[in-house]
């Protein structure tokens, strides 16, 4: 899963300008989407959407590895089922592998930059130890962190 909207940029504090961009962006999406193809999208539902997205993308809050569904949804100020609802019919998959996604692409950025080594790898992307980290990372790009490194190092 790519980033959706925005490409990440190193910031300390996100700007209402970011916020409105992605928002902007997140509506447009939502309608396209969800709205036009009648996926039954309520209200509230686009709201915690573009919120968790602005979380997501912008907040990064997938890099503390002690994320869950209760700390996000207070984040968003919303109930957790509404939350794991969303996530499960708009996003195609749960929370935790919603998390993982947003990871394994910050990963491969930090890797695209060469700014972080395999060992301090899965601490930076949020991940709790370097096991959890290596199967999420085989299981979204489909080659180990080493080989993806070796390929992106090939086409240079």
């Amino acid at each position: 899963m790519e980033y959706l909207f925005l490409r990440r940029k190193e910031v300390t504090v996100a700007s209402p300008r970011q916020k409105i961009l992605l928002f902007k962006a997140a509506g447009r999406q939502w309608e396209k989407e969800f709205a036009q193809k009648r996926k039954d999208g309520r209200e509230i539902d686009c709201e915690i959407y573009k919120n968790l997205l602005y979380q997501l993308e912008i907040r990064k809050v997938f890099l503390d590895s002690k994320l869950s569904l209760k700390k996000l949804s207070a984040m968003i100020e919303t109930n957790q089922t509404y939350l794991s609802n969303v996530v499960n019919r708009y996003f195609d998959c749960n929370l935790k592998e919603l998390v993982n996604n947003c990871r394994i692409e910050y990963a491969k950025e930090l890797l695209r930059a060469e700014s972080c080594g395999l060992e301090e790898m899965p601490a930076q992307c949020g991940f709790a130890s370097k096991s959890p980290f290596y199967v999420a990372f085989k299981k979204v790009v489909g080659m180990t962190p080493m080989k993806y490194m070796m390929k992106l190092r090939q086409s240079d």
